[in-house]
């Protein structure tokens, strides 16, 4: 069986036990050909973090029989090199005058003994990807893979779990930098610059996000960042996160207020996100729904007279996406796993004053919950 440790020393970070458990909920959900082109749910089977374009890469799955990589032949040598070149996956190379939505479905219908009939796709699987496949298999129905592979990214491994604390742990570093760079008279932009040369600098390899809302810009909870100049006494939503050297990625959420004291109004409602945020963290346990996670802080939020202000989930999954399943959502009732990581980030966002947020990355345990982020989640007092 090939692997690809991770140096967490928690075991393997990827075998070829993954692709395996995929073909047999496949098989369980009655799909008979699982098509994964470059995103994460490829390199999540079998450790190919392939480039995207217009030529097909793809990992075909079907119901009975192996599975197998498409790549063009130009790109066969980046397979070997890559932790998808550990486990021994047979590579169907094609050339540049081939079809390689013809060889895959010949490939695929004669490991299954009649042409596949439910083929499912990622879900960002490029649409001329996707129609490809369904014109070499004419009479085939699409879907999207999701219910295959979200069953299993959703629940990680201890390997998995260790390279998210790692990726956390990063994070919390650029976090407690702040000072250094937060300051009266700088604009978002200047601040977001620094962050993401730290976010490379405390262990990413990259840079997924950089959101500096300052005043009034913190009640958009995705502000872009801007030449809007800090002022005295601003609140500022920092929500930052990145991509380490195995795919795992952070995502964590401080609010700070710059210059000044915050005023007695701002005081009571960050108390009332803090108790929030506290609530939901704590409700985290095997069986509790993910709905149950978000009423935890939206009640409290509601309660205290500012639930129309909380304008977003509680929270979303997290691994080789910033966002995956599990969503911490009304209507969610997907019970709790062991394994499952996902942020706790609620919200209060006043339109044309300021906003606050407060994310943490968590794991539900066997027994109750791990918080991978440990930062102060006070209201951080930055001198300016």
């Amino acid at each position: 069986m090939g692997t690809v440790t991770t140096p967490a020393g928690t075991g393997p970070l990827l075998t070829t036990d993954r692709v395996h458990a995929a073909r047999a909920v496949a098989g369980q959900l009655g799909v008979d050909l699982l098509v994964l082109t470059p995103g994460a749910d490829l390199r999540y089977l079998c450790g190919y973090d392939a480039h995207a374009m217009e030529r097909l890469t793809a990992l075909a799955v079907p119901r009975s029989g192996e599975p197998f990589l498409v790549v063009p032949r130009l790109e066969a040598p980046m397979v070997g090199v890559s932790p998808a070149g550990a486990l021994g996956l047979e590579l169907m190379a094609w050339d540049e005058t081939d079809d390689p939505y013809a060889a895959l479905a010949s490939a695929a219908t004669e490991r299954l003994g009649s042409a596949p009939v439910r083929v499912a796709v990622g879900s960002r699987t490029w649409a001329e990807h996707a129609l490809g496949v369904q014109r070499a298999l004419p009479g085939s129905a699409l879907e999207l893979a999701s219910p295959v592979v979200d069953r299993l990214r959703m629940v990680k491994t201890p390997a998995e779990v260790e390279e998210l604390a790692l990726a956390g742990a990063a994070i919390d570093r650029v976090h407690a930098r702040m000072g250094e760079w937060l300051t009266v008279g700088r604009t978002e932009a200047e601040v977001g610059a620094d962050i993401a040369a730290a976010i490379l600098a405390e262990g990413h390899v990259g840079v997924d996000f950089t959101i500096v809302g300052a005043g009034p810009n913190g009640a958009s909870p995705h502000h872009e960042l801007s030449d809007r100049v800090i002022a005295a006494g601003d609140l500022v939503v920092v929500d930052i996160g990145g991509e380490t050297a195995t795919g795992y990625r952070s995502d964590c959420t401080r609010t700070y207020v710059v210059g000044g004291a915050p005023d007695a109004e701002v005081t009571e409602w960050y108390a009332v996100l803090h108790e929030a945020q506290q609530a939901a963290t704590a409700a985290v346990r095997p069986g509790v729904t993910a709905e149950q996670i978000d009423a935890a802080a939206r009640e409290i939020i509601a309660g205290a007279g500012w639930g129309e202000y909380f304008i977003h989930r509680t929270g979303h999954g997290i691994g080789l996406d910033t966002h995956e399943a599990p969503y911490i959502v009304a209507g969610n009732q997907l019970p709790l796993e062991p394994g499952m990581a996902f942020s706790v980030e609620p919200g209060i966002y006043l339109p044309g004053r300021h906003g606050a947020r407060i994310e943490d990355i968590v794991v539900c345990t066997d027994d109750g919950v791990r918080v991978l982020n440990n930062g102060s989640r006070e209201l951080v007092e930055l001198p300016g």
